[in-house]
């Protein structure tokens, strides 16, 4: 059998030399999309009746992290999470509020959610750094000034605040200045300041002016602080006298650049 002619080859390679010929794409069809459009609504249907509408994520139990004088069972109670709500559906925000404002005691709390069924309540309890005495009581102070429990036992480790205003001379021009609430909040300034060892063995801070604060520590040892002001480097001083003169009973930072020790 004869093969092909140069012509017949010819019009062959200008067919395979053309353009590619092209597919044509199909819209979907209209049944295709009802029926992707109607999974579409019952996933959603069934999302949120999941969420809301079922017993699978509502709220079962409230667990608290954190405390240390308070109470898990104080805590919720505050709290007064909805057992039994959906659980999306809780305010956490609202429940954070309420914790702030019936428990001073804390200073911060955080409310997350434990899917599927738990609401979770970390709180960070406030730290005394001072106590001022009340009758048989004694109010707590923290670090921010804020008075935020009374109790009828001194917690271990907690100088005392005594105020005693000086108002006479000089001092009682200082005092129309600076009340007493002033004078408790810049005591609670120093007293933050303190090195770690010498608020351990802190018993009292004692204010009489706005520049003449002083420590009374174990030992029957004394700190002339003066003001709040430059806690930091009197601290440091204070630390480094210690150090160079372990067996002195005054010391004197109220000018940090210049500390001074006496006593043995």
């Amino acid at each position: 059998m004869a093969g092909p002619t140069t012509a017949e080859r010819g019009e062959r390679q200008q067919e395979s030399s053309g353009p590619p010929r092209t597919r044509r794409v199909h819209p979907p069809r209209l049944r295709t999309v009802v029926i992707v459009a109607a999974a579409l609504v019952l996933l959603a249907g069934g999302t949120v009746w999941l969420l809301y509408g079922s017993n699978w994520t509502r709220v079962e139990r409230v667990s608290v992290s954190g405390t240390r004088v308070l109470t898990p069972a104080q805590v919720r109670e505050a709290a007064d999470v909805p057992v039994g709500d959906p659980l999306v559906s809780v305010d956490t925000g609202a429940i954070e509020d309420r914790l702030a404002r019936k428990l001073l005691r804390i200073d911060e709390v955080r409310v997350e959610r434990s899917w599927p069924h738990g609401i979770t309540l970390k709180v960070t309890e406030r730290t005394p750094v001072l106590i001022v005495q009340k009758g048989r009581n004694f109010v707590e102070v923290d670090d921010e000034g804020v008075r935020f429990a009374t109790v009828s036992r001194a917690p271990k480790g907690v100088p005392e605040l005594e105020l005693e205003p000086d108002r006479s001379g000089s001092a009682a021009a200082s005092l129309r200045r600076f009340d007493d609430d002033r004078l408790a909040r810049e005591a609670v300034r120093v007293a933050g300041r303190l090195p770690r060892a010498v608020a351990e063995d802190t018993r009292v801070v004692k204010v009489r002016s706005y520049d003449d604060i002083s420590l009374e520590l174990s030992g029957d040892r004394t700190v002339v602080w003066g003001s709040g002001e430059q806690g930091e480097r009197k601290a440091r001083a204070l630390t480094a006298l210690m150090k160079a003169a372990p067996d002195a009973r005054h010391f004197d930072v109220s000018v940090p650049t210049a500390p001074a020790s006496s006593g043995s």
